[in-house]
């Protein structure tokens, strides 16, 4: 049988060439390969790491549109909303009591997260994020998880909650194995760890021409008039260069040598092209989605979420005795 495969993104802003590149594209790939994916929405985890989900509607339809332009097909793929899965949060009761406040407390990952979070203070969501994550995965029963090696730890969590319920009640939940991905991180265009949509520097799948030359000339590179592939010691030329090899398909040696004395007015002309060439039918496509499509999409991929999740639990629920006569 294909495996089953748990993806998603928060509703936080548009999707850009870097979320194309490190997941959007394996979804494809998957997708093709035949598995059953599951592209999960996850809205209520923007409140993770602050107050309040703003533009959440027009940040989900946007999540929608993106997916469906770069080749997601919603009569292959479930894709789905957390806050529309009721089932999502009465698993996350039972799991919450398999896990310590200690195991908690020493996931890095969340370590991390609750540095960099926005709010004043920490709240219970985003202590709880990894077992709010287990539900997302196992309440389809997922085999596989595409996580980069910073979730791995999260993965870990999901998988001893999966372990210790089996053990205590029975063999319900099944263990999912992380699928690590090998593709490449795109430092943002301000030269920062990676591109991000809170940082704004990132180049949008959504960006027309001229907003995508805009972003790019902006993008930082060094004093060196010769343009080199060296990624350790010059990260922000060679990024640019990367960006160009991968939206041409290219090794990007060729393009720095095929750029050479030209300097970086020279290389961001070509990346501009090259990112502009690339995202033309991406761009093509998604000017033809309709809000109503969207609306749609959601609609079906929630009906089917939520009669899979309504099946996992009415079995988490038998395993425990919770059932009433």
């Amino acid at each position: 049988m294909p495996p089953t495969v748990l993806t998603g993104d928060r509703p936080t802003g548009p999707l850009h060439l870097g979320h194309y590149f490190g997941s959007l594209a394996n979804r494809v790939r998957l997708q093709r390969e035949g598995a059953d994916l599951f592209v999960l929405i996850a809205d209520y985890q923007v409140l993770t790491d602050r107050d309040v989900a703003e533009r959440l509607t027009e940040y989900t339809e946007g999540l929608v549109a993106d997916y469906l332009a770069v080749g997601i097909d919603p009569g292959r793929v479930t894709i789905f909303q957390h806050s529309a899965v009721p089932a999502l949060n009465q698993l996350m009761l039972p799991f919450l009591a398999l896990v310590s406040v200690a195991e908690l407390a020493r996931n890095p990952t969340v370590k991390e997260e609750i540095a960099a979070s926005r709010q004043a203070a920490v709240s219970g969501l985003m202590f709880t994020y990894p077992v709010h994550q287990a539900a997302d995965i196992l309440f389809c029963r997922a085999d596989l998880v595409p996580v980069g090696k910073d979730q791995l730890p999260h993965l870990e969590i999901t998988r001893t909650i999966a372990r210790r319920f089996n053990e205590r009640y029975g063999p319900v939940l099944s263990l999912p194995e992380a699928l690590l991905s090998d593709t490449p991180v795109l430092l943002g265009l301000d030269g920062r760890q990676k591109m991000s949509k809170s940082r704004g520097n990132a180049v949008p799948l959504s960006a027309g021409p001229d907003e995508t030359a805009r972003l790019i000339r902006r993008a930082r590179t060094d004093a060196d008039r010769r343009i080199t592939y060296e990624p350790e010691t010059r990260p922000e030329v060679s990024n640019l260069v990367r960006i160009a090899a991968l939206c041409q398909d290219r090794d990007p040696r060729a393009i720095a040598e095929e750029v050479g004395d030209g300097g970086a007015a020279a290389l961001k002309k070509v990346v501009t092209e090259s990112v502009n060439e690339f995202l033309r039918p991406i761009r093509a496509r998604r000017s033809e989605l309709g809000r109503d499509l969207l609306r749609e999409v959601l609609k079906r991929g929630n009906e089917r979420a939520n009669a899979v999740a309504d099946r996992t639990l009415a079995q988490v629920r038998e395993a425990m005795g919770t059932v009433s006569p």
